[in-house]
């Protein structure tokens, strides 16, 4: 039987050449043809890191291993499928229990003993890797050379050595960028915010860093980090290196920046980049400590969970940017307050109490069906029987057990009347008579329930007015509940987009997106099936929201209707189960 192989190449920087990989793949088809094995297709990376496998190549390597698409894996080098160790053992074992195996030219068949010894040399290839590279910058830091990167203002060089060498590192003023370097620090200086010198900037074309466009944050950054324009100490000739090192999240593969202590800064001084002398710089530092608001880290965290039901879900329908603060309770695109009007010239707002109140009077009108008052009635003798039971099962095994201990009891008894000696028994007993009399009075206490499950005449109402509290509840800044994180989960996304009124003013029309616009869309249909008329906002949804539903199969139609069932089981149905389970 002829094996089905499949290539897998990889190169890690684009500092390496592309060709690289037409070698790897060349030098492993020449392998699979001395093995007679028949090539069913390749896999690449380039300018890819080997220290993660969130690579799309590896990614769909080990997908179709799963599938049994091919029988063995060929690559270079065992470092080409993975440099971290914990991730090539990973590796291995998908594919082992996918039945595949793996080829390398530079090891042959891959074993235990391969993932033990090189995924450990690979490990320590990396971290001694990371300590020379470190080390170098380190000293090209302390020569006043560039350490990695550029900061805008500046042009790296790159000459020819007397020893025939090219140097690296080092750094011109470039006079054009540092005009506009100037004129932003001069600009904050005298009062204008960030958000309207990233306007100007962004009208006049002046392109920033990196040709991007201007953005608050790249001229206010972080005066902790020294990030941002306004931070960068190079610009009064202080060179500051190892502010912060990055630490890879074994999860997702990301680097994450950790601010390093002051002690382990390196800080040269470079006189010749100044641009900004001390005067202007010391200004703006008076104006940015004046702006200053000092905040635990408790409180910057609590920052970044989503203060609103519907914060960070609402995105611009001009330029697709998000929705931010621009006011007390009120949200507008982020793009055309921080880079400009030049960027998105969407400057409509909406208040929290109309975005909110648009999505939620609807769902609060879904919620009071008389179909869903059926649902909760059942869900809530169901849970009333699930507890009794409980409580049933509880007490039969108590009593089994009481019975059990008088049963030990009277055999300890025997064996003290057969002549055992008390003195080794007496503890047993003791132990025996104390859990008898818990068991006892735990007995006492508690009484066998009674099954039959009463509806009360009025539970529709408690049943809405549970549903009202939970709606408002939603509404209130920093409320957290499991009502909240079922539907924004159930939201995508809500698209913004700025549409004439009749007194001609903007006003913005929203597009609900995810299973909650499924769900409502669902819900309409039913009630136009139904002869019943909706209302200008429900035709808004409905209209919005319907290419989730036109032509929908019935697995689309089970699973939307199964998220709208958990949803009802994550908030409405919760008080009466709480309920039930403190009175038992």
């Amino acid at each position: 039987m002829t094996l089905r192989a499949v290539i897998y190449a990889r190169y890690s920087s684009d500092l390496q050449s592309a060709s690289s990989i037409e070698d790897q793949i060349r030098l492993c088809r020449e392998r699979a043809a001395r093995a007679g094995w028949q090539i069913v297709g390749t896999y690449e990376d380039a300018a890819t890191s080997g220290a993660s496998l969130m690579r799309p190549g590896i990614q769909r390597l080990q997908q179709d291993a799963r599938e049994r698409r091919f029988d063995v894996v060929i690559s270079e080098a065992l470092d080409r499928l993975s440099r971290n160790q914990a991730d090539i053992a990973a590796l291995y074992q998908t594919l082992t229990f996918a039945g595949t195996a793996i080829e390398t030219l530079a090891e042959g068949r891959i074993d235990e003993m391969h993932i033990g010894l090189k995924g450990t040399m690979n490990a320590l290839f990396l971290k001694d890797l990371a300590a020379k590279t470190r080390r170098g910058l380190r000293g090209r830091v302390e020569k006043g050379k560039s350490g990695g990167g550029n900061a805008f203002g500046y042009t790296v060089l790159r000459h020819m050595g007397e020893d025939g060498e090219v140097r690296r590192g080092d750094r011109q003023i470039n006079e054009d960028e540092a005009a506009i370097v100037r004129r932003i620090f001069t600009a904050y200086a005298d009062g204008m915010s960030p958000n309207r010198i990233a306007d100007q900037l962004n009208r006049e074309g002046i392109p920033g860093p990196r040709a991007g466009k201007w953005d608050k944050s790249t001229i206010h950054g972080n005066p902790k980090r020294g990030t941002g324009v306004l931070n960068n100490e190079i610009y009064i000739g202080r060179l500051v290196w190892n502010r912060q090192s990055f630490v890879k999240d074994p999860a997702t593969g990301k680097r994450q920046a950790r601010p390093n202590p002051e002690s382990e800064w390196i800080i040269t001084d470079v006189p010749e980049l100044r641009i900004i002398d001390q005067a202007l710089w010391d200004r703006v530092k008076t104006r940015q400590e004046g702006r200053k608001i000092e905040q635990t880290d408790r409180e910057a965290w609590e920052r970044r969970k989503p203060r609103f039901l519907l914060t960070g879900l609402v995105k611009c329908g001009c330029c697709g940017g998000g929705f931010s603060t621009i006011g007390k309770d009120r949200f507008g695109c982020s793009n055309s307050r921080n880079k400009g009007t030049w960027v998105c010239s969407n400057r409509t707002g909406i208040t929290r109490q109309e975005l909110e109140g648009r999505i939620l009077s609807i769902l609060s009108e879904r919620l009071m069906d008389p179909e869903l008052v059926k649902v909760f009635a059942e869900e809530y003798i169901a849970e009333r029987n699930r507890l009794a039971a409980a409580h049933v099962d509880d007490r039969a095994v108590k009593e089994k057990e009481l019975t059990k201990l008088i049963k030990e009891q009277d055999a300890l008894v025997n064996a003290l009347l057969s002549g055992l000696p008390p003195e080794r028994i007496k503890a047993k007993m003791e132990q025996l008579e104390a859990r008898q009399k818990q068991l006892e009075r735990e007995l006492a206490t508690t009484s066998v329930p009674n099954t039959t499950v009463r509806l009360h005449p009025r539970m529709a109402d408690t049943y809405h007015d549970r549903i009202q509290a939970m709606i408002t509840a939603l509404s209130e800044p920093d409320r957290e509940s499991e009502a909240r994180k079922a539907i924004r989960g159930l939201i995508e996304k809500i698209v913004a987009t700025p549409v004439p009124t009749k007194g001609k003013r903007m006003a913005l029309d929203l597009t609900l997106h995810g299973d909650l616009a499924g769900i409502l869309a669902l819900s309409l249909n039913a009630d136009r099936l139904s002869g019943q008329q909706k209302t200008s906002c429900e035709q808004e949804v409905e209209e919005s929201a319907g290419f989730l539903v036109a032509g929908a199969c019935n697995h689309l139609k089970l699973r939307l209707l199964s998220a709208y069932r958990a949803l009802l089981e994550q908030s409405a149905l919760a008080w009466s189960r709480g309920l039930l389970r403190s009175a038992a």
